[in-house]
């Protein structure tokens, strides 16, 4: 065997044994996308309402609410960016990223210092790397989120909220996730979780179902101050699971690609390897007719 034919063989096992790799976690990713997806239809049914019934609240409310809206104009702001911990995943970490770096250029416009809070190996490292100021930072949890994570991170962002900008608090709070929509379509979104939003039910309801009607005890306030935080730590748990389940989606579709280039390229390396075999065996048959003609000539000469 020529040095050539074992360097294609070679490369042919290499190739071979990467496929079985990238094949492996196509599988598993898509055997977790399944449980990813199932967890964020339990979650989103309860986020939904609940933040029907809090826009209702803050909109029954006789005065301001701290959480609602702060006076002024703002000057600090945080954002709560949520990637990866690990890669293999295409671009969604570096999409995420991307969204995070486009709203702090926004907000810096308008004068707003924004205070980063990481959520993800992947972030971390970017910012780590850039020597950025990183105000909190959570990993070892995104592709299969808790709920407890989710309250530690909402723990921190609530805190910053209430401190006073003198002191370094912040005025808004705002988050970037990935939003899941289906196993091919997940796109980046940005929302503001503090000041809350006020949301509009304009959905149209079937015949014959009344808009809800909401009572309120004590009193709207009362209600805002009971399920605030646990409206927040909610809308952090919905982003994370959103964001696993994208996560889990961008890898099985990263490591789909990579299993059909390594089809292509063993193809393409098996065609090489066969040019290069039957060029050994056309040289030694060269070889051989030559030697042969050779010595007929001898032979013929004495």
């Amino acid at each position: 065997m020529g040095a050539q034919l074992r360097v294609y063989r070679r490369r042919i096992k290499s190739v071979g044994a990467t496929k079985k790799i990238t094949k492996a976690m196509e599988l598993i990713a898509s055997s977790r996308i399944v449980k990813a997806q199932q967890r964020v239809d339990a979650a989103l049914p309860y986020t939904t309402e609940l933040v029907r019934a809090l826009s209702a609240a803050a909109a029954h409310s006789q005065s301001g609410h701290l959480f609602v809206g702060k006076q002024g104009e703002h000057s600090r702001a945080a954002m709560c960016l949520i990637t990866a911990d690990r890669g293999l995943a295409g671009a969604y970490s570096s999409a995420a990223i991307k969204e995070g770096e486009a709203l702090t250029r926004l907000l810096n416009e308008k004068g707003i210092a924004v205070k980063p809070y990481l959520v993800g190996r992947k972030a971390v490292g970017f910012y780590k790397f850039r020597e950025r100021e990183i105000a909190g930072q959570w990993t070892g949890f995104t592709d299969q989120p808790t709920y407890e994570a989710a309250a530690e991170i909402a723990a921190a962002l609530i805190e910053t909220f209430l401190t006073p900008v003198e002191e370094g608090g912040c005025e808004q709070i705002h988050i970037v996730y990935t939003h899941f929509e289906n196993m091919a379509v997940q796109r980046v979104a940005t929302r503001r979780l503090l000041p809350i939003e006020i949301v509009q039910d304009d959905e149209p309801r079937p015949e014959g179902q009344p808009y809800p009607l909401y009572n309120f005890e004590p009193s709207p306030q009362g209600v805002l101050d009971a399920l605030l935080p646990k409206y927040i730590t909610n809308l952090v748990y919905t982003a994370l699971l959103l964001s696993a389940a994208s996560e889990h989606a961008a890898r099985r579709r990263a490591m789909k690609s990579a299993t059909d280039n390594a089809d292509d390229l063993m193809k393409s390396l098996t065609r090489q390897a066969n040019q290069a075999r039957q060029a050994e065996i056309t040289q030694e048959i060269s070889e051989i007719v030559g030697g042969a003609d050779a010595l007929s000539s001898a032979n013929a000469g004495s």
